[in-house]
């Protein structure tokens, strides 16, 4: 009865559809490792306001040498929460301008925390607006603290789609905190890694850590593997109506037909 399902044709079907559906399960697969990855950062996000700070030199790599970048945390290291001590160099203060917070646009200030060994991180004080309340005139933002301060924040890896560095308002002015890029213009060594911290001071706002949307990936990883098993029951289901004789039949042409009788088409005709 499905001895056709030997056929070169129904073969070819049978391969495509298969090749198809374990792709869509590797697809599917995919989207579950990003829903568990973007699950474990939301828990850390979650986690780090009640969770004990651990120092920053025992997460990230120590740097080598001036004007490079340490190592690059982990994903899984994003979000961390940690403590260093240190002094600010407001010299090479950084703005990040363009910066949104609550709908108004403004200034994320960014001051190297030069650490006793000579090594620096850079430390995100917070958000503040522009002092006319626009996206070009200079941010309104006090000075860092000076001597010896200690700092808590969370980790926060470098943003991609790096932007030029400029000078402008007394500090170094970008659009993107990208380190690779800014380590070139300190003078020391910076970790791979940047602190936003949890307590601005007065007159700054903290950044929001925005939360993943896992259950995105959690929704396609469901459709994903749905739509192997809907194209694995259409191959059964087009097999069965074959095995049963269920093709569409041919259209016949009755005027043709009764040319070749030498008969006239039949008409519908309406009583008198």
């Amino acid at each position: 009865m499905y001895r056709f399902l030997l056929t070169p044709r129904w073969l070819a079907a049978a391969a495509l559809t298969v090749a198809a559906s374990v792709v869509m399960v590797l697809l599917g697969n995919w989207q579950l490792h990003r829903y568990h990855e973007r699950s474990a950062i939301n828990h850390r996000i979650d986690a780090a306001d009640s969770a004990p700070a651990i120092p920053l030199t025992s997460v990230l790599v120590k740097p080598a040498a001036a004007g490079t970048l340490g190592a690059r945390p982990g994903e899984d290291q994003a979000w961390t929460k940690v403590t260093v001590t240190g002094r600010y160099d407001a010299t090479h203060e950084i703005q990040a301008r363009g910066r949104t917070v609550e709908s108004k646009v403004g200034f994320e200030i960014v001051t190297p925390l030069v650490l006793p060994d000579g090594t620096a991180v850079l430390i995100d004080r917070g958000w503040v607006p522009s002092r006319d309340g626009d996206a070009i005139s200079p941010p309104v933002a006090s000075p860092p603290p000076a001597g010896d301060v200690t700092v808590v924040g969370q980790l926060h890896l470098s943003e991609s789609h790096p932007s030029a560095v400029s000078r402008r308002d007394g500090r170094l002015d970008t659009r993107r905190i990208s380190l690779p890029r800014l380590a070139k213009e300190m003078p020391y060594p910076v970790y791979g890694a940047y602190v936003l911290q949890s307590d601005p001071a007065e007159g700054f706002s903290r950044i929001p850590i925005d939360h993943e949307d896992s259950w995105q990936n959690g929704g396609y990883a469901v459709q994903w593997w749905m739509f192997a098993v809907m194209a694995l029951l259409a191959y059964g289901w087009q097999a069965r109506r074959e095995a049963q004789g269920d093709t569409p039949k041919k259209r016949v042409d009755r005027v043709a037909a009764a040319d070749e009788r030498g008969k006239p088409v039949p008409t519908s005709r309406v009583p008198d």
